[in-house]
């Protein structure tokens, strides 16, 4: 639930990309995953509940895969979840933070299949539950998945990392004047075809009423600061 005005919100989604977390070859990026999981740490000992859904573009994007049927690369796709949300419980644990795995596919011996009721649960009992395989469907990406789970879990806020501050005009690294929104409503972020989440996320949480924070991974803090009530990056509301 909302902690109320000023101090910022309880429970939140948190959105990764495969890219996002990952180095060069990529595989996971040791430094980034560490200064994750200490943020994570910090975030649970102030009693915030967190569920991550994660990405797999650092494996692959499967869709443009030629000579592949879309429904398959996409299930490849959610393949390449399962192994980033593996990676990472591992890495959180090994800093002592307790995490489940939840799979939106049946992979019964890695880890549990996404159970609504049981992910409150753990959320409840301050366990980082990572959620993977996306919605379960094709032709539907992580961010549709995050709003989703955003939604079924009743999250206050769904934070998306990224490797920008936020949302922008235009792509500011290819335009030197795009301008950088603090705030934006959902139907504008459609209506400019901003291309920050898909339309289908953006109206999930409009319907819902669940804001949603864009901000820069790589700031150390950032989350917190988001999660306390502060205004970073891009607010869409």
């Amino acid at each position: 639930m909302t902690a109320g005005g000023n101090r910022g919100y309880g429970r939140a989604l948190l959105k990764l990309s495969g890219e996002g977390l990952a180095g060069k070859d990529g595989r996971l990026d040791p430094t980034i995953v560490d200064a994750l999981a200490s943020d994570l740490k910090e975030l649970l000992a102030r009693g915030r509940q967190i569920a991550i859904v994660v990405g797999g573009g650092n494996y692959l994007r499967g869709a443009k895969l030629l000579g592949i049927n879309r429904a398959v690369a996409d299930q490849m796709g959610m393949l390449a979840t399962a192994m980033n949300g593996l990676a990472l419980q591992d890495t959180l644990e090994q800093k002592g933070i307790d995490t489940r795995v939840q799979s939106a596919v049946a992979i019964a011996d890695f880890c549990e299949p996404f159970i609504r009721r049981r992910c409150l649960r753990h959320l409840e009992k301050q366990r980082v539950v990572i959620l993977v395989a996306g919605t379960g469907n094709p032709f539907f990406s992580t961010d549709t998945a995050a709003a989703l789970r955003a939604c079924e879990i009743g999250a206050d806020i769904l934070l998306k990392a990224t490797q920008v501050d936020g949302v922008y005009s235009a792509d500011p690294k290819a335009d030197k004047s795009a301008v950088r929104y603090e705030e934006i409503g959902y139907r504008e972020v459609v209506e400019r075809n901003l291309k920050v989440m898909d339309t289908a996320a953006v109206v999930l949480c409009e319907e819902k009423r669940i804001p949603i924070c864009v901000f820069d991974l790589h700031v150390r803090g950032n989350m917190m600061r988001v999660l306390e009530g502060e205004r970073i990056g891009t607010l869409i509301h």
